[in-house]
C-alpha cells in the first residue's frame, strides 16, 4: 500500500527500543502492596543510614517537593552528592537525566524515564548526572528523595548547580503523543 505523498512525508516510525543506560544510573523496582484498605511501598531499608538496594549510599537527608500540573524543574545537578528519588505511583512525572561528566563512558547521553503512574521503582542519580522533572499529570505531584549529603545554601559550601532547562532541547520535555 503506497501512502499519499503528505503522509509519507510526515509518517515515521516509533522507537520501542530500550532507553541507552547512563553509567552509575540505576533503576530498583519496587513492590507496592495493595489491599482493601489501601497500598504500602517500602522505599529502603537502611542500616546505619546505609540503603539495602545501594550499598554505600548512607542516607543524610530526605526531602519532598510537591509540583503543579506541566511544571518543569530543570536542570540541576551536584558534583558530590547522591540523589535517589521516588514519585508516587499515583502521580505521573517525566524524570529526565543527562550525563554531563567530562570523560564519562556515557557522557551526553540523555534519558527520559517516566516514573510513577502506576509503578514504584527508585532512581540512583549519580553526582554529575544533571536531572530535571515535568509533572505530566492533570494534579500536583509529589517527589520524595533521598541524599547523602546534607543541603548547605552558602554559596562556598553548596554543591547544586543548574543548567538551562532547555539544555538538552526544548523538544526533549514533550510528551510523546501518537
Amino acid at each position: 500500500m503506497r501512502l499519499n505523498d503528505e503522509a509519507q512525508r510526515a509518517f515515521s516510525v516509533q522507537d520501542y527500543g530500550a532507553q541507552p543506560a547512563i553509567q552509575g544510573v540505576e533503576i530498583v523496582e519496587l513492590k507496592r502492596f495493595s489491599d482493601d484498605a489501601g497500598s504500602l511501598t517500602e522505599l529502603g531499608r537502611l542500616g546505619a543510614g546505609i540503603h539495602a538496594a545501594f550499598p554505600g549510599f548512607e542516607v543524610k537527608q530526605i526531602n519532598y517537593s510537591e509540583m503543579d500540573p506541566g511544571v518543569i524543574k530543570a536542570f540541576h545537578l551536584h558534583r558530590r552528592q547522591t540523589d535517589v528519588w521516588f514519585i508516587p505511583p499515583s502521580d505521573k512525572m517525566l524524570l529526565v537525566l543527562v550525563d554531563v561528566r567530562a570523560g564519562s563512558p556515557t557522557e551526553k547521553v540523555a534519558r527520559r524515564l517516566p516514573m510513577g503512574d502506576g509503578a514504584s521503582r527508585l532512581v540512583r542519580i549519580p553526582p554529575g548526572v544533571a536531572h530535571g522533572v515535568k509533572n505530566i499529570a492533570a494534579s500536583r505531584g509529589r517527589i520524595l528523595y533521598f541524599v547523602d549529603a546534607q543541603f548547605q545554601a552558602a554559596a562556598a559550601e553548596c554543591d547544586e548547580g543548574r543548567l538551562p532547562w532547555d539544555f538538552a532541547g526544548a523538544d526533549i520535555w514533550d510528551v510523546v503523543k501518537g
